[in-house]
């Protein structure tokens, strides 16, 4: 016989009425309850009648998470992980894909196209602050990514600038002085590669080791193309550099490929690392080392959060940094 919410209940040591205000993403829960719950569930295989409470809620039972694109790692890592977060919640997900094109991401914040959902998650690559806060919205919304809209949105993201900071003084510590800073940005606007890379250049300050400009390549397209090409043009014109820093994993593991190609010796001729620790990175050759940038906790955080404005949209509004590791594997 399938499990029903009284066994939960029963099972978590709390009312019915709580294990429902679990569901419903009720905000004012310890944390202690709610993992007693999430144990529950998991134990018995619990599933909720997502059908019906909808049908009683007059809701879809369905959030939207809005990314730039699929296809790469992390967002297909992170889509996978706001699934299974959601799962949790009682509710289903589609996954839109913007590009990070501006009026894209607009309309998802807008409904423009009409909309079917209960709630959305998106990552902003293109949008300004302003532009945010003056999009008229009908669902709530959780941000996720990098860019701070202000007052009026939740917002869940990665420790960018401290640990770019930490991988950078873990690279000088271990006696690297030229490190190229692989998909960097000089940028006003919060985004990943601004902020990665003013990490990249406080550890070289606090350090006292002096930058080379000619180490610096930024803008270039956060993808294993990428950071291939940008090894290959190093190698070929002579560069001299015994460290690469992928502001993301994709182009570290560009650059390893690349220089494997060349017979550089990774890590004895020149050291190389990433940022975000996607699952591939571990199963490099050598296995890369790493930032683990909080991507399961960001997802975890973020549906909750979207649950607990489903519950009360007057909620004030969070950031919510992640906890992030260095996981120093072969490559340095």
């Amino acid at each position: 016989m399938a499990a029903t919410m009284a066994d939960v209940a029963r099972l978590a040591g709390v009312s019915k009425k709580t294990v429902s205000n679990f569901f419903n993403g009720y905000p004012y829960m310890t944390p202690a309850t709610r993992e007693r719950i999430e144990s529950a569930i998991a134990s018995l295989n619990y599933k909720i009648n997502i059908s019906a409470r909808n049908l009683s809620s007059g809701r879809t039972g369905t959030i939207a998470l809005a990314v730039p694109e699929i296809a790469h790692p992390y967002f297909a890592e992170l889509a996978d992980a706001v699934v299974v977060a959601a799962r949790e919640h009682g509710l289903n997900v589609v996954v839109e894909v913007t590009r990070g094109d501006r009026d894209q991401e607009l309309a998802l914040l807008r409904g423009d196209a009409g909309r079917y959902v209960d709630g959305l998650l998106i990552h902003v690559l293109s949008l300004e602050a302003t532009e945010l806060e003056s999009a008229t919205l009908d669902v709530p919304v959780v941000l996720i990514g990098d860019r701070v809209a202000g007052g009026r949105f939740d917002f869940v993201t990665v420790a960018n600038a401290e640990g770019a900071y930490e991988m950078t003084r873990l690279l000088l510590a271990r006696g690297r002085r030229r490190i190229v800073a692989l998909g960097m940005e000089r940028s006003d606007v919060p985004t990943a590669a601004a902020l990665r890379y003013q990490g990249y250049l406080r550890a070289h300050e606090e350090v006292g080791v002096p930058v080379d400009q000619d180490l610096l390549v930024g803008p270039v397209p956060w993808n294993r193309v990428s950071g291939a090409q940008v090894i290959d043009r190093l190698l070929e014109r002579g560069a001299v550099f015994d460290a690469v820093f992928g502001l993301n994993d994709a182009l570290a593991l560009g650059a390893l490929g690349a220089l494997q190609r060349h017979g550089v010796q990774v890590p004895d001729d020149v050291a190389v690392a990433g940022f975000d620790d996607v699952q591939e990175a571990a199963l490099a050759h050598p296995p890369l080392t790493t930032v683990n940038s909080g991507r399961d906790w960001i997802a975890r955080t973020a549906v909750r959060r979207l649950a607990e404005r489903l519950a009360d949209d007057s909620l004030p509004p969070q950031v919510l940094t992640a906890r992030h590791d260095l996981i120093d594997r072969c490559s340095v």
